[in-house]
């Protein structure tokens, strides 16, 4: 099955592929006029924000998905956690599952059952809730650069590295909501997928960075594999899958980048699936993936954390179900980044008066 990401942005588009994509190009134009008033009136203050007591801490992308985001709100809500900071999460719950959680919010709860999530279309109640009920210190602001009514301290964006040209038209003609010069408003840039390009082209994404946004700290990360998750909280080496037969499947916003990942580690990839991104898995599903495994003795399903936190089960048929565990490891940038954390510590113990004892 090809994804919408795949078939934009595939090299050597057939003619009526090409054809399609100069068409959405000129709905691009329409999409840009739209994304420019709109910011404009929020940067004349026409359009009203809410400024929360607590400070905020925004994980954002330009582009609808895939750009790897949930390792990184990890990594930033570990990093508060560490330091004794009682923070929330805050996202819009696009794709939520009947329990009314999505598969990002299961996936952070089995990584930090002491960091409440709250999932709801009107962020700015969410942030009341936050500080008001639930007495929290610091709020991390989910998929939300373009959530401009909600103000934040830090604004984080991230940009795939592995992103074609194609990908980089707006929408609907590439994957952008908005685009390079909407940087001006971010104080880091995380560039993910760092290792998949060479150091020329990690070089020229920067300067882009810095055309519009010269003081921006250029953080360069990767997604680095850890282990194999089995449900509930089973842990295995990433060497099971060296040389193994692989079925792997996904319902996330880059599914190539997953299935690479595989491919890097040394899996043996005899058929991939791919749904669209926080898909709710049906039974229909889960028979489809019953039959798909019975057809290949032998082979492991594997999956993304995402895929196994909303399937919950430990086999699909007689074939065994794991998921990869990504994490986010930094590789050039971490103490600029903790520098702007670190600021917005330093302004909570200015604000805030609580016996809390932070850790800088």
């Amino acid at each position: 099955m090809t994804s919408w990401r795949e078939w934009l942005t595939r090299s050597n588009p057939r003619w009526y592929d090409r054809l399609a994509r100069y068409a959405l190009r000129c709905a691009s134009l329409l999409y840009y006029v739209a994304i420019l008033l709109r910011n404009r009136l929020f940067d004349w203050g026409w359009n009203k924000t809410f400024r929360s007591p607590l400070p905020i801490v925004s994980v954002g992308n330009l582009s609808v998905g895939g750009t790897g985001k949930s390792p990184v709100v990890a990594w930033i809500a570990r990093w508060l956690r560490q330091r004794n900071l009682r923070v929330a999460i805050l996202s819009r719950g696009y794709g939520q599952l009947d329990s009314g959680r999505n598969d990002e919010a299961l996936e952070l709860e089995l990584k930090f059952p002491d960091v409440p999530h709250l999932q709801h279309w009107d962020r700015i109640a969410s942030a009341q809730l936050a500080h008001e009920e639930l007495e929290m210190q610091v709020l991390l602001l989910d998929d939300g650069f373009q959530h401009r009514r909600l103000a934040r301290d830090l604004d984080i964006v991230l940009i795939d590295a592995t992103d074609t040209p194609a990908a980089q038209w707006l929408l609907p003609a590439g994957l952008r909501r908005e685009p390079m010069s909407s940087l001006s408003r971010a104080q880091a840039v995380i560039i993910t997928r760092a290792d998949h390009i060479s150091p020329r082209d990690l070089q020229r994404i920067v300067q882009q960075v810095h055309q519009h946004q010269p003081t921006a700290v250029c953080v360069h990360a990767i997604h680095r594999p850890v282990s194999l998750w089995g449900y509930p909280d089973q842990h295995w080496s990433l060497d099971i899958v060296v040389g193994a037969k692989i079925l792997a499947f996904c319902g996330i916003g880059n599914p190539v980048a997953f299935f690479d990942t595989l491919k890097r580690l040394g899996a043996e990839l005899v058929g991939t699936h791919c749904w669209p991104d926080h898909h709710a898995y049906s039974a229909e599903d889960v028979q489809w993936l019953r039959d798909w495994a019975s057809q290949h003795t032998g082979a492991k399903l594997v999956c993304t954390v995402k895929d196994l936190v909303k399937l919950q089960t430990t086999h699909i048929g007689s074939c065994e179900l794991l998921a990869l565990e990504i994490e986010l490891e930094i590789i050039s940038g971490q103490s600029e980044l903790e520098q702007l954390l670190r600021a917005l510590i330093n302004q909570l113990k200015l604000h805030q008066s609580t016996s809390t004892e932070f850790t800088i």
